[in-house]
């Protein structure tokens, strides 16, 4: 190991290790992290190399059986076996088995606590914007108790404002139960089925009645339903990738040395699958107690990150209430100051309060999120959560797993060289190589051969056509056994049959490769032996090599050819795997000779080298196109894998991951040294895992700048880093996962994306969305619906705050001019529960008003370096709280001292900092926004509501100036029925008509409002173009929209029992309604002419154009890889 050199910065440091990730040099650094500056602390950016994670982990696992012998482990459980033929096993008895289930609980995984539907739905109800509307409410009941006779309406309105808490509550409750509910008919983590030995009969009973001392029998294709003890195997083999991150199938033998459970040879645990090969294990823990559950608990320990939909959302409903309150609280002052009327001034307050809030908003938020969950599930996204529909547009980073994500996780043969010749498998533009005319080629008959023969891979069925059953076995063999039986003459089956196995060493990671030896006859005998593995482990123990048609002694010159062609294959992206045979003297080696693994009686050199051969897992179709889309749209797409970093890279050149040079490439091409290569002049870096735990933070910085990264050879532990540290620098990170392992990091992420047909239950758990396809080409819709929603949202958050203004100016003149009563209460309730959310609701059919515009944007909080600069300021203002020395974790403060330091607050210069902090990108709610509603838009509608008013009560005869006089009259109480009579300019005003002419008038507001709103309602459909266009109609719910809140309008105006209850006149003249048809034009031309100058003073800013994108389908470049060479032979 090559030593660090005394005085070497971090970030030359990362830069060498950058440089040579794929070689074996392993470069120390000795990290400086500070917990303020941007980062979190140190302590959770602790990753130790692999083989420390297992011992670290193993340290934490309750499971000593390994390490005892088979009669020590029988006695502990009182079971009795027989390991010398295990099939005869007596195993527990049956009352036994019953008393044991009845004392130890069902073998399954306890669900994580949760809380009842009870708690959740209070939860709902609790959020701040309900509870401004049940205060809303609570005010207006005292109000009532004030004065019930002059607030008789707020009855209603109180209710209706508590009932829209409770409902909107109801509909977010629902969705998430919804969605429970889904996931749950997801998690199906232990197998219906298991095979179990109890008083010597074989017998399929429930995995969940499987108890400890029972007597497993485990065959390829089984999920190990609990954690056992294996005292009998033949060629077993698990995969435990999704319990310890291992890619390769682990063999499973009686005895063992390690003292590691995880490396223990005799166990093998819940949830992990027998690849190959079959067992006779004793279960040693069941459910919660098993590995997987242990794990499981530890899940916890990660805490969910609050979505920034949810933090943007409360920001917004702070500032709201801070403003209502604020101006309820000035206007009771001024109401007692003028009038010193405690009841007059405290509803005229309320009635402020209640104008400031936009009573519709949270179930028009609710709603809309709930539509685009169900558009995502229809495209195989399951959402949990309603705010991580929107969390996915968000997202700025995204680490993916490779295998079975970008790839098929389906192993393809591409290559051959054998015989001193290059075969293509496949027909694909960038192949070399020969075509396969025949399967009787010399050297291309014994790879078939071999690869039919020396594997462990099984077919599920023998009754349908081989091309039609489903291979049980490693990845790697199944891709060649495929391959095989397309090339081969005659009938697959019989091939097998005829040359029956005699012996066989199965592929191990101390070998790393696969002996056996065949009925196979040639000149000097009748068995012939055959190995594949490892390229460099089975050069290593061949002597001769097949080439140009005849066996020779191999050479210096055939080992430089070997290595060019094994480099170039490599260099792909490909697996490589070699092949070796032995035709055994049959003088030495008779038909009957008996072989021995332990006295190891069989040649261990001497073998013929045949060839190598090379595999590929190919991308999914769609996934190129998709990552293209991805870094158009500003989002850095990060591979995660465990694969080598050559593998990783090819595989990243072929899927837009990767299109620019690593410092390697750009020294290979300028000739230069790697250490002279500058920052600036490549874009490009693979990470090895094992250097990963010896960056510091200006290792990382330099890591995150780069637009292209993989992190090759990780553990599930890296990638929990990973996310921690892109995090730290602001990214809104989103994760992929399958495994158990993954759970903390898809936790701990922003938005965690879990796999359905390949994840485990415990990250389906842990993740807030589910690909129902496992395919990476829906992550990208979901991200493009994210998009659409984020834009949607706001469109509809701009149209409904509009309308407070319109609201809240009526009531500040009614006191201060003073005025008649020009809007009330109910009436508020009508615009705000009425028409108003039926048309706000109409944005989440919105389509885009382009096809590609949104993907061409950056991410609305877009990492740069001011934002990181901006993070790490505010870091250091706010240090981070103290850490408990025994749990290790930080120090939560008391809710009275929350409480406390949220009431200071105000009074620093920090909370001043933050609140006047200009925040990078884009936000909910912006200055725009509230500019557009509350000071421009707002401020025209009210003045047409005005103008309406005073033409309407003109109408009546009652001058602007005669409607101040009146309401300005305090001796009197005028505009109700009862009302004396008021004499002007020798006319006389009846309360009845004073009355009808007022609520005539409020009529008219309602219309002008909703007009003037209708007209708002295609304006803000406009965010980049003019407010003209097709685009503009093509939502036709619009049209339903608005025209449902006409029809409502119509009734509560037209039908005249309402006109009570809402203040409202079935003598309103619609023709006054063209005074709000003309402002609502004026609003329209301003909005025109408002789009022209923002294009000038603020232009939209596209994403820079990536060159070297491929962006026609995967499907086209794959089709032809797909097919082999229609041949006959």
């Amino acid at each position: 190991m090559d030593k660090e050199k005394p005085g070497l910065s971090g970030v030359d440091n990362v830069q060498r290790t950058i440089a040579f990730s794929n070689s074996n040099t392993n470069l120390r650094t000795f990290p400086s992290r500070d917990p303020r500056v941007g980062t979190a602390p140190a302590d959770s950016f602790s990753a130790d190399h692999n083989n420390k994670n297992a011992d670290d982990t193993a340290k934490n696992i309750d499971i000593t059986e390994h390490l005892l012998s088979l009669e020590q482990v029988c006695t502990k459980y009182s079971v009795q076996v027989n390991a010398a033929r295990p099939q005869d096993s007596f195993g527990l008895g049956n009352a036994q088995a019953a008393k044991l289930l009845v004392e130890n609980g069902p073998n399954t995984l306890t669900p994580p606590k949760r809380k009842s539907a009870l708690q959740k739905y209070i939860i709902c109800l609790t959020s701040l914007f309900n509870l401004m509307l049940i205060a809303s409410g609570i005010l207006v009941y005292i109000v009532l108790a004030i004065d019930y006779k002059d607030n008789k309406a707020n009855v209603y309105m109180g209710a209706i404002l508590i009932g829209v808490a409770f409902l909107n509550a109801v509909i977010e409750w629902y969705q998430e139960r919804k969605s429970e509910n889904t996931l749950a008919a997801l998690l199906q983590m232990i197998p219906p089925k298991t095979h179990v030995i109890r008083e010597r009969k074989l017998e399929s009973v429930q995995s969940a009645d499987v108890v400890v001392g029972d007597v497993l029998f485990l065959r390829m294709g089984d999920k190990v339903p609990a954690d056992c003890y294996v005292f009998a195997a033949t060629d077993l083999k698990v995969d435990n990738s999704s319990l310890t991150g291992e890619s390769e199938p682990q063999e499973r033998e009686p005895g063992n040395t390690m003292r590691n459970p995880f490396e223990a040879t005799n166990l093998a645990f819940n949830g992990t699958l027998a690849v190959s090969g079959s067992a006779y294990a004793i279960v040693v823990r069941t459910g919660d107690g098993t590995v997987l559950g242990q794990i499981a608990g530890l899940t916890a320990g990660e805490e969910k990150a609050e979505s920034p939909m949810s933090h943007e959302i409360a920001r917004f409903v702070r500032i709201i209430a801070s403003v209502a309150l604020l101006t309820a609280v000035v206007f009771f002052a001024t109401g007692m100051g003028l009038y010193n009327d405690f009841a007059f001034s405290i509803n005229f307050a309320i009635g402020t309060f209640v104008a400031f809030v936009p009573e519709g908003l949270p179930a028009t938020v609710t709603m809309l999120l709930t539509i685009a969950a169900k558009r995502m599930a229809a495209e195989n996204v399951l959402v949990k959560d309603l705010q991580g529909v929107e969390t996915l547009g968000a997202i700025t980073c995204l680490a993916t797993d490779k295998t079975g994500t970008l790839t098929r996780n389906q192993m393809m043969v591409t290559n051959l060289w054998t015989n001193g010749t290059m075969y293509a498998a496949t027909r694909a533009h960038n192949d070399i190589g020969e075509s396969i005319s025949s399967g009787n080629i010399t050297g291309v008959r014994e790879i078939l051969l071999t690869s039919t023969l020396c594997c462990s891979v099984k077919f599920d069925r023998s009754d349908v056509p081989i091309d039609k059953r489903q291979l049980l076995g490693d990845a790697t063999e199944s891709g060649l056994v495929r391959f095989a039986f397309s090339r081969l003459t005659g009938d697959f089956d019989e091939v097998q049959a005829q040359h029956t196995k005699v012996f066989e060493i199965p592929f191990n990671s101390a070998n790393k490769w696969m002996l056996s030896v065949h009925k196979l006859t040639h000149d000097n005998g009748p068995l012939t032996l055959m190995m594949k593995g490892a390229p460099e482990r089975v050069l290593r123990l061949c002597s001769t090599i097949l080439y140009q048609d005849r066996i020779i002694p191999l050479t210096d010159a055939h080992r430089a050819e070997y290595e060019e062609m094994y480099q170039y294959m490599a260099s792909q992206g490909h697996r490589v795997l070699a092949f070796a045979q032995l035709q055994l003297d049959g003088s030495a080696y008779p038909e009957n000779f008996t072989f021995d693994k332990k006295r190891a009686n069989y040649p261990e050199t001497g073998y013929t080298f045949v060839g190598l051969a090379s595999l590929e897992d190919p991308p999914k179709h769609g996934v190129r196109e998709a990552i293209g889309r991805c870094r158009s749209a500003g989002i850095q797409v990060i591979m995660v894998t465990g694969d080598h970093p050559l593998t990783a890279e090819a595989i990243g050149r072929k899927i837009n991951l990767m299109v620019g040079e690593t410092r390697d490439g750009v020294a290979a091409r300028t000739g230069q040294n790697v250490n002279d290569i500058g920052e600036d002049e490549y874009d490009a870096v693979v990470i090895h895992g094992e250097s990963i735990a010896d960056m510091s933070d200006a290792d990382w910085d330099l890591v995150f700048r780069k637009p292209e990264v993989i992190f090759a050879r990780t553990s599930p532990k890296n990638k929990l880093e990973i996310v921690t540290r892109a995090q730290a620098l602001g990214h809104i990170c989103g994760v992929t996962g399958d495994g158990v392992n993954d759970s903390p990091a898809l936790k701990k992420a922003d938005l965690g994306i879990a796999m359905n047909e390949s994840g485990s239950d415990v990250s389906k758990e842990a993740a807030s969305m589910i690909l129902l396809d496992d395919n990476f080409a829906t992550i990208v819709k979901g991200i493009e619906e994210g998009r659409l929603i984020f834009a949607n949202l706001k469109k509809s958050i701009r149209y409904t705050v509009t309308h407070s203004i319109p609201e809240v100016i009526p009531q500040i003149l009614y006191i201060i001019v003073p005025l008649p009563p020009m809007i009330t209460s109910i009436m508020i309730l009508v615009i705000d529960l009425g028409f108003e959310v039926l048309a706000a609701l109409t944005y989440a059919w919105e389509p885009p008003e382009s096809s590609n515009g949104l993907m061409k944007l950056p991410p609305r909080k877009p990492v740069t370096m001011r934002s990181i600069a901006m993070l790490r300021a505010r870091a250091l203002r706010h240090p981070p709280p103290p850490i408990d020395p025994h749990t290790g974790q930080p120090i939560k403060p008391s809710r009275i001292s929350r409480a406390l330091a949220a009431v200071k607050a105000p009074f620093t210069r920090v909370w001043w900092q933050d609140r006047l902090e200009r925040p990078e990108g884009e936000i909910l709610v912006d200055g725009e926004l509230l500019s557009w509603s509350y000071l421009e838009a707002g401020v025209l509608s009210t003045i047409s509501l005005i103008v309406v008013f005073f033409v309407v009560l003109n109408h009546h005869g009652i001058s602007p100036r005669q409607a101040r006089l009146m309401a300005k009259d305090t001796s009197q109480n005028y505009f109700n029925k009862d009302s004396p009579d008021y004499t002007y300019n020798g006319r006389i005003f009846t309360g009845d008509q004073q009355f009808y002419a007022l609520n005539e008038a409020r009529t008219g507001i309602m219309f002008s409002i909703y007009i003037m709103q209708v007209f708002n309602l295609f304006i803000c459909k406009a965010r980049f173009r003019l407010p003209f266009g097709k685009f503009m109609f093509r939502n036709v719910r619009t049209f339903y929209g608005f025209g449902a809140g006409l029809v409502l309008l119509l009734i509560v105006t037209y039908i005249p029992p309402l006109n009570t209850v809402f203040n409202s006149s079935y003598k309103s003249i619609p023709l006054y309604w063209l005074i709000a048809v003309g402002f609502g034009c004026l609003l329209l031309a301003y909005a025109t002419g408002r789009m022209l100058v923002l294009r000038k003073s603020k232009p939209i800013q596209w994403n820079q154009t990536i060159d070297g994108l491929h962006m026609h389908p995967t499907i086209w470049s794959m089709r032809q890889r797909t097919k082999s060479i229609d041949v006959v032979v």
